[in-house]
């Protein structure tokens, strides 16, 4: 039996309502001791959280019941809704607590769903996802996931395993009145499993990025236009853009959406040789540190002038392997423009990226080249999102789904077949959580807030 928790679920600070959530089997005796009226569950209860030590009115607020096994976590839950005041909200919290709640730990409403079988480990997981979402399109995979497209990916693969195992098993015990399966029929049930992993996989990377989202530094000598691109790029003048080398003397960073991808963009300051003051020079230690650590460089030099020896020397600061994309800038100077076709060239020094970040020319193009050079075209619209997490636990099922394939095509003892079959089941069940230790349970929702 489950303690009674209760926790602040919106944040503390000023706003128009704050939400208190109470799960377990006293959450309706707790309510009823503070609360000035009966309560319905299902039907929504306004009136004043009372002070049960003086019968002083706290706040006026609204009360949602929900009994078991209808409501979120499958246990009786309240969410009182009460006025954002911080003051407030801790007050009722404290007579919660008081009134025989405790407090609850990070991620513990929803595992609590999971143990009580409301959603799966990958639908809690989604949970996270949805709210550390920085695009839409992160959003939209999340959401995915909660609703449980994943989930239904992973057991329609189950299923199959489970049923040809059956099979297997069948005629294995009662081999005088059933027949042996076909191996034609068990590699058609393998092929179909190996294959549908192996295009999870292929997006494993893209679900990695967009979770995690990727870090672009703007490079280049002073003056080229990386603090102009950086403004172009985020649509708002953020940083100082200036004819006076060195006006940019430390790094500057937003976080952008690219194509659906959260990108933290870096503004680093012009990087030269020569006399140049102390603050400048830390500026130029910091670019490099920033480069270093970056996943790509957009390297830039001015068109106006066309490559220099000091610009392929700033392009190779980084001694990591890097991606990298070439930017001639200034187009509103030189009038140059760009060939459709040189977009399936690649993006080097001799066929750079055109643009100006004055009229704004080519930057939709750079946009789209700066997807493809992260994401890659290899892309499928899988409807879900994958964590490192799920990837591994595929790449243990496929290794036992490829083990029991090649014992098929070798027409080995079926019993033996069967072993991997289980091994791949188990592997795909950690994802749903049917087969997990505390260990990672922990580690999931520990990554949550309180309150969620």
């Amino acid at each position: 039996m489950f303690d009674t928790i209760c926790a602040i679920a919106t944040p503390l600070s000023a706003g128009s309502i704050g939400i208190i959530r109470i799960s377990g089997e006293k959450s309706f005796e707790i309510i009823s001791k503070i609360f000035n009226k009966p309560i319905k569950a299902g039907m929504i209860n306004h009136g004043w959280i009372l002070d049960n030590k003086n019968g002083e009115k706290l706040d006026e607020v609204v009360i949602l019941p929900f009994k078991n096994p209808k409501s979120f976590t499958g246990e009786d839950v309240v969410e009182i809704q009460t006025h954002g005041s911080p003051v407030i909200i801790r007050e009722i919290l404290q007579l919660v607590l008081e009134n025989g709640a405790k407090l609850a730990h990070r991620g513990e409403f929803t595992k609590r769903a999971f143990l009580n079988h409301k959603i799966d480990l990958s639908q809690a997981e989604a949970v996270l996802d949805l709210i550390n979402a920085k695009t839409s399109k992160t959003a939209s995979l999340a959401a995915n996931n909660l609703s449980g497209t994943l989930k239904n990916e992973i057991n329609s693969m189950r299923e199959k395993l489970i049923e040809i195992l059956a099979k297997i098993t069948a005629s294995l015990d009662f081999p005088e009145d059933v027949a042996e399966v076909e191996y034609t029929e068990i590699l058609s049930v393998l092929d179909y499993t190996a294959l549908r992993i192996n295009q999870i996989l292929k997006n494993a990377r893209h679900h990695n990025i967009l979770r995690e989202g990727i870090q672009i530094a703007i490079a280049g000598c002073p003056n080229v236009g990386k603090s102009s691109l950086f403004n172009a790029l985020l649509n708002i003048q953020r940083a100082i853009v200036t004819d006076i080398a060195g006006t940019t003397r430390d790094t500057i960073s937003e976080n952008i959406d690219i194509e659906g991808i959260s990108a933290t963009l870096t503004d680093t300051a012009g990087i030269r040789d020569g006399d140049i003051d102390k603050v400048e020079k830390i500026g130029v230690e910091n670019s490099k540190s920033v480069i270093d650590n970056s996943d790509i460089i957009l390297c830039l030099f001015d068109g106006s002038k066309g490559l220099q020896n000091e610009d392929t020397e700033v392009f190779q600061v980084s001694e990591t392997p890097k991606s990298r994309l070439y930017v001639e800038t200034k187009q509103d100077i030189t009038n140059k423009i760009q060939n459709t076709q040189d977009f399936n060239a690649g993006y080097t020094p001799e066929n750079p990226i055109i643009i100006s970040s004055k009229t704004m020319y080519g930057i939709e193009n750079l946009k789209k080249a700066i997807f493809n050079e992260i994401i890659g075209s290899n892309v499928e619209n899988s409807g879900f999102l994958t964590n490192q997490r799920h990837q591994e636990a595929l790449r243990k099922a496929l290794k036992h789904i490829e083990i029991a394939k090649n014992a098929a095509e070798q027409e080995e003892l079926q019993d033996l077949i069967s072993i991997d079959i289980k091994s791949a089941l188990l592997s795909l069940g950690e994802i749903s959580g049917e087969v997990v230790n505390d260990e990672v349970l922990d580690r999931i929702f520990d990554s949550f807030c309180i309150g969620k």
